[in-house]
């Protein structure tokens, strides 16, 4: 009787070398399919890569900065008119336990700012003019680029010091005796010139001259339009329950309270949807790469029937064709997407770098490109591996 031929199993590593003969032979085009993968992996790659490293450098500021500062500001009356704060405020708010700093600005809303007298009235530039206390720039933790900040001599006399984005807007980039502005009709000298202030972004645009300096040359009637008060970390939520009533008993309800890390995390927020519009497009350019892998591999098998009916004649089964196949496709995809994943890294931190940010790459960023890549690879490699599992020897044989 005679024996029954069983067809060897193809071990691993001859899986390997069989599915990459495609791709040594074929350099030119596995390289534009592969391309075409790593273009959609780097582009998702990068876009959570730079998101998650802006996240990281927020983190670091507000860690460095500190999340324990709430401003209190005026709202509106029942009958919609702008309210305001009661000149006592800053006292009365200074009196709760947990505070540990209160500062306060005062807008001079009809007062204007120019780097000379000639300019026209009109032409302000955006820049505001608000009464400072000398212990604002510890409060909201500011500093100073240029100069000095107020003293209590300075804060009695003309002396201005500028936010960083109103000293740009007026020309002058260092502070100094014979630096002066043109504000309130009247001309005041630059002592400073402040750092961006991320946690009280408002100042940047702003003319900062003394309480009692407002007072007597520009007219200040004394009321605070902002009050920042830091306090205790473990108190944030009990300071803030109360700082309307303390701030105006008499109407707390015409009293608005927010903390300036909660804006930063709404920006946050809308960056984080900004970053889901970017991965909708690079799952786009992925999902074209994976058309392109599956293209190549229709094409490999018209072109290697004759290939595919000598290895069915030499004994190979339906199986182990359909595995070479897959098996191209796989490594084809994952050529691809390695690629795709170290570009995307490369990417993220050449831009962290050029921000000064902490370059974060998720594992699961970098982790779930690679299975994505793979998951593409078998669908891509299925029905072209299926097609040339169909092909009888003969018929392979006869139509190369």
């Amino acid at each position: 009787m005679a024996a029954r031929l069983v067809p060897a199993r193809l071990r691993p590593g001859d899986v390997l070398r069989v599915g990459g003969t495609g791709l040594r032979t074929r350099p030119l085009r596995a390289f534009l399919s592969a391309l075409g993968i790593a273009i959609g992996i780097a582009a998702m790659t990068a876009v959570v890569g730079i998101s998650s490293s802006s996240r990281a450098e927020l983190d670091r500021t507000l860690a460095a900065l500190g999340t324990n500062l709430l401003t209190v500001a005026p709202g509106n009356t029942l009958f919609g008119k702008d309210a305001t704060l009661p000149a006592e405020s800053v006292a009365m708010i200074a009196r709760i336990g947990p505070v540990e700093q209160v500062a306060a600005t005062g807008k001079l809303s009809e007062t204007r700012v120019y780097r000379n007298d000639r300019i026209p009235a009109a032409r302000s530039g955006g820049i505001s003019v608000q009464a400072a206390h000398l212990g604002l720039p510890a409060t909201v933790a500011a500093t100073v680029a240029s100069g000095t900040w107020l003293n209590a001599a300075t804060a009695r006399y003309p002396a201005v010091v500028l936010g960083a984005t109103a000293a740009a807007r007026l020309g002058i980039g260092a502070a100094g005796a014979d630096v002066q502005v043109y504000l309130g009709r009247r001309w005041f000298t630059v002592v400073g010139i402040l750092d961006p202030a991320p946690l009280a972004a408002e100042l940047d645009s702003a003319a900062l001259v003394g309480w009692p300096a407002a007072r007597s040359y520009l007219g200040f009637d004394g009321h605070p339009t902002t009050v920042y008060t830091r306090t205790a970390d473990t108190a944030v939520e009990a300071v803030r329950a109360v700082l309307a009533a303390t701030a105006n008993p008499q109407a707390p309800n015409e009293v608005k309270v927010s903390r300036p890390s909660d804006a930063l995390a709404a920006r946050q927020a809308t960056d984080r949807a900004f970053t889901g519009l970017l991965l909708g497009l690079g799952a786009v350019a992925l999902l074209v790469g994976g058309v392109g892998v599956a293209n190549t591999m229709v094409i490999s098998v018209l072109e290697r029937r004759a290939e595919i009916g000598l290895r069915r004649s030499l004994g190979a089964t339906r199986g182990q064709i359909r595995l070479q196949f897959v098996a191209e496709s796989l490594l084809l995809s994952a050529v691809g997407g390695l690629g795709g994943v170290l570009a995307g890294v490369a990417v993220t931190a050449g831009y962290a770098a050029t921000r000064t940010w902490p370059a974060v790459v998720p594992g699961w960023a970098s982790g779930g490109g690679l299975a994505a890549t793979l998951l593409i690879g078998v669908v891509a490699g299925l029905y072209p591996a299926i097609r040339a599992a169909r092909l009888a020897p003969t018929q392979a044989l006869a139509g190369a």
